[in-house]
């Protein structure tokens, strides 16, 4: 199999003294880190080393903004968020890692949503849309880590946004290309080896299947491997060797 995939995961995710995620045994399998911001999850001393971590691996540094809920780690859903508090929220989470990035003498590539908001942008294009502005507001030339076949990938592209489209690993697909809810019978796949096996598919077949059967086509650059889980390194490290044996290359994803 000839193929160039880029590794991510969501890291900077502690709080204080509430730690989450081994964040530097990962950052030495991915090839990109999603940095929380401080809303959903992390602070700023958790942003700063994760930065610095980035930096000294090579692993390339996304902002990973979300709802303003610690309390719920930004997986509940705010209904119809207000557009202009939306917009600033992305801007200021945005800036608040460019900030981080430039004090350590490295920038941010990209920029992946977290959580709930992200969940509800790729469902709903108007919200797509209002994200995807407010990201090109703050830099217009930070990649836009989208989930493949979904509005948030396609208001991306409709926008002129440079677009890094995304699978995931370790979780399940409905008909309509979105995640299948977490808390739901099957949602999460747990096996290394059959999150390898879906993964290997997917970029063979260029089509993901849903719970249903449904196959939908895509054109995977990057896949997400969840951070915050206590096998999140062995789930990690299976799907990164199960690659390089198939022959596919592990490298950050083009900025274009």
């Amino acid at each position: 199999m000839t193929a160039t995939i880029d590794l991510n995961a969501d890291l900077g995710e502690s709080f204080g003294p509430w730690p989450m995620g081994d964040d530097d045994a990962l950052l030495d399998i991915v090839t990109s880190a999603n940095v929380a911001c401080g809303f959903h999850a992390g602070d700023p001393l958790v942003m700063a080393r994760t930065v610095a971590l980035c930096r000294d691996k090579g692993v390339g540094i996304g902002a990973h903004p979300g709802f303003d809920d610690l309390r719920g780690f930004g997986r509940r859903r705010i209904l119809d968020p207000d557009p202009a508090s939306l917009r600033a929220m992305l801007i200021y989470q945005i800036g608040a890692i460019q900030g981080m990035a430039r004090a350590a003498g490295t920038s941010v590539r990209h920029v992946k949503l977290h959580g709930a908001l992200s969940n509800m942008a790729s469902e709903d294009a108007v919200l797509a849309r209002r994200c995807i502005d407010a990201i090109r507001e703050a830099d217009p030339t930070l990649v836009v880590m989208a989930m493949a076949a979904t509005p948030l990938e396609s208001e991306a592209l409709a926008a002129g946004a440079p677009v890094a489209r995304e699978v995931f690993a370790d979780r399940a697909y409905n008909d309509d290309g979105t995640l299948v809810a977490r808390g739901t019978a099957g949602a999460m796949i747990e096996d290394p080896d059959e999150a390898a096996d879906r993964v290997l598919r997917m970029i063979d077949e260029r089509a993901l299947v849903s719970v249903n059967g449904k196959r939908i086509a895509i054109e995977p650059q990057t896949v997400c491997t969840h951070g915050d889980s206590p096998s999140a390194v062995a789930m990690a490290e299976r799907l990164r060797t199960r690659l390089e044996q198939a022959g596919v290359r592990i490298a950050a994803f083009p900025a274009s």
